[in-house]
């Protein structure tokens, strides 16, 4: 399959300008992992599902203008939220070097000039509040939200994505947060408002 069927059955719609870039993504990321294994999506078939699964959330969040991801790692969610919404600021946050050099070279060969990779931990990301910070299989929800507490604010908006410890996790936060889980496959997408 093409990732344009992918897409189709997802019913996410987006220019073909961008899915050929994502689709170049895909193979670039294929290209490198041979080498330097940045992923367990072993074809450019299994990274695809790895994008739709990274932008399914577009069905169902606003855009926002700034957004920073934590944890890229070989860029889920981020660099492909990046590739779909060219007009939004996106910061990469990746501590790991290799991922760090791969993220960089897309950013470039593609022609990204939204983004930013910031080779650090997020906790020592210097930003105004951001819009909207994302996350994919880094750590609890409860984690996320502390060290991310300096560069948000009432009006930012989360992204996670979770595996079925999400509702153990929100447990712990829900009670100062307006929240909702979208069920997708095996994905939970917890998306956190703070305001309420």
């Amino acid at each position: 399959m093409n990732l344009s069927q992918y897409l189709d059955n997802e019913e996410i719609n987006l220019e073909s300008v961008i899915i050929t870039k994502l689709e170049l993504f895909a193979s670039l990321l294929n290209e490198w992992n041979q080498i330097h294994n940045l992923t367990g999506a072993k074809t450019v078939d299994a990274i695809y599902v790895n994008i739709i699964d990274s932008l399914y959330p577009l069905t169902f969040i606003d855009k926002p203008k700034t957004l920073l991801d934590v944890g890229t790692g070989a860029g889920f969610p981020g660099l492909v939220l990046a590739i779909a919404l060219p007009k939004t600021e996106v910061v990469l946050a990746e501590p790991l070097k290799k991922r760090v050099s791969f993220l960089k070279y897309a950013a470039i060969d593609l022609e990204l000039k939204n983004v930013k990779v910031e080779a650090k931990r997020v906790e020592k990301v210097e930003h105004d509040a951001f819009d909207l910070i994302t996350s994919r299989a880094v750590t609890n929800t409860k984690l996320l939200l502390d060290l991310t507490k300096d560069i948000s604010d009432s009006k930012t908006e989360y992204l996670f994505y979770k595996g079925s410890r999400v509702f153990d996790e929100i447990e712990d936060v829900q009670h100062q947060l307006t929240y909702d889980i979208v069920q997708k496959n095996q994905r939970n997408y917890l998306h956190i408002k703070k305001e309420q």
